[in-house]
């Protein structure tokens, strides 16, 4: 099969999905299923873990499992769950994407000097950046596992900076699911008011943002200086 047929399979999958999350009851599903995680003990664990990891790679919306694993497991209990579950889930999308999709794009933009030299140096401060951008309330979790595994950034770099940034973003989730008190409670979203755990998250979050903001465009500037010092290879 050739580059570009892959390519255009993996992005009409991926639309797929993305459409199938937003028209298909998916949120009740996820909530029934909760209510049964409850009473099957291991298995629910089991199960729960995943479900999760397919939610990742389907990009499913995956925060009303994350409040369910804090309403059925407690803040603890639930974290120690959902935190490798969604680093697994991560790691899937990220192989995915670079297996089918990375060599196709890298092709086309071969002769882009600068575009390489961007790509290079991401690769060079892959932890920093995914770190930081996983600590960023404002990139969309499932299409950034996908979009990571589009770049340079070592597949060891990208699962310890997963593991380390999502930490207390899903610490927070998991915190507000256990504050709730009933499936139906469950349903209709989280408490709204977290305390100080979640202003914490809130202000860490934007700070994370500006620095990953800043921090990329100086890496991109650097990459960009050096491609246009660099003499043409004829």
């Amino acid at each position: 099969m050739s580059r570009n047929k892959k390519l255009a399979i993996f992005g009409g999958l991926l639309l797929a999905f993305l459409v199938a999350a937003a028209l298909l009851p998916v949120h009740a599903w996820m909530t029934a299923f909760i209510e049964w995680v409850r009473g099957a003990g291991w298995m629910g664990a089991l199960g729960f873990g995943v479900i999760y990891i397919l939610a990742c790679v389907l990009m499913l919306p995956g925060s009303i499992l994350t409040l369910g694993a804090g309403f059925v497991y407690g803040p603890v209990y639930g974290t120690l769950l959902v935190s490798p579950a969604s680093v697994i889930g991560a790691t899937l999308a990220f192989i995915l994407a670079r297996t089918v999709a990375r060599e196709s794009i890298a092709a086309k933009v071969a002769d882009n000097q600068k575009f390489a030299a961007i790509d290079a140096a991401v690769g060079q401060q892959g932890f920093k950046i995914v770190a930081l951008i996983r600590l960023s309330p404002i990139f969309p979790f499932n299409l950034l596992n996908y979009g990571l595994g589009l770049t340079r950034v070592s597949p060891s770099a990208f699962v310890g900076a997963s593991f380390l940034g999502m930490l207390p973003g899903t610490f927070m989730y998991v915190y507000l699911g256990s504050m709730v008190t009933s499936v139906a409670d469950l349903a209709s979203g989280a408490p709204s008011d977290g305390g100080w755990a979640q202003t914490a998250m809130l202000w860490g979050g934007l700070a994370a943002t500006v620095v990953v903001t800043i921090f990329i465009t100086r890496v991109a500037q650097k990459a960009l200086k050096q491609a246009m010092a660099e003499p043409a290879v004829v």
